[in-house]
């Protein structure tokens, strides 16, 4: 396997090529992300590269240690970068820097792959994810912190039906590895797309058991 930057790198080398098509409308379109946009998503992706250690910690002590209130002050952070001011500030970030370089710089991968779906779903723009990519960010994104996945997925075993790829013990949930993947990270309609004998209570823990917003949901109140 390659090493895990520069799978990093090349997701977010084909988010940039995708997000250089979009229209101005586009970019206000509704992501997966309850409400944000298509670009407050990039702008919650790129708000955490130029951190390190000391801006994380600051980040996340104006928001009361919460990982909802840390990203919503990122984002508002970047409240005044237009679209071609975050495209800019993507193609100077291709290597992951910041935070997400922890744990191998999985969470680069992990968070712009499905952050690249939250975008390219509702603007029903498919892609075929690279297994080399895809494996990986399956393995992690299971126990990534901020993605909370270990109580939906407790007692499941999930089974790829386009991968070499199974994780788990217990009544299968099956389908394809992206529907898997967005699935496990808590995002809503997605499951639609999967079968098997344990979807009931998958279905029923990405209903809002775990008390955690998905990844890159903002608690506006």
């Amino acid at each position: 396997m390659r090493d895990v930057a520069a799978l990093a790198h090349a997701e977010r080398a084909q988010l940039a090529a995708f997000l250089h098509s979009l229209t101005p409308q586009q970019w206000q379109v509704p992501s997966l992300c309850a409400g944000w946009t298509v670009r407050d998503v990039v702008a919650h992706m790129l708000s955490y590269e130029e951190l390190g250690p000391g801006g994380v910690a600051r980040r996340f002590a104006r928001g009361w240690l919460r990982f909802d209130r840390a990203n919503a002050i990122g984002l508002d952070d970047f409240a005044g970068y237009s679209p071609h001011q975050l495209l800019d500030l993507l193609e100077r970030s291709m290597q992951p820097r910041g935070l997400t370089t922890a744990f191998g710089s999985r969470i680069a991968l992990v968070d712009g792959m499905i952050h690249q779906q939250d975008i390219r779903r509702p603007l029903g723009v498919a892609r075929e994810i690279p297994a080399e990519r895809l494996v990986p960010a399956l393995d992690f994104v299971r126990i990534a912190p901020p993605i909370g996945a270990r109580r939906r997925i407790l007692g499941l075993r999930l089974v790829a039906t386009d991968l070499n790829w199974t994780a788990g013990s217990g009544p299968d949930v099956c389908g394809p590895g992206e529907a898997l993947l967005m699935s496990i990270a808590g995002r809503h309609g997605v499951a639609d797309e999967l079968e098997g004998p344990g979807l009931a209570t998958l279905r029923s823990r990405i209903g809002g058991s775990s008390g955690r917003p998905p990844a890159g949901r903002v608690d506006r109140r």
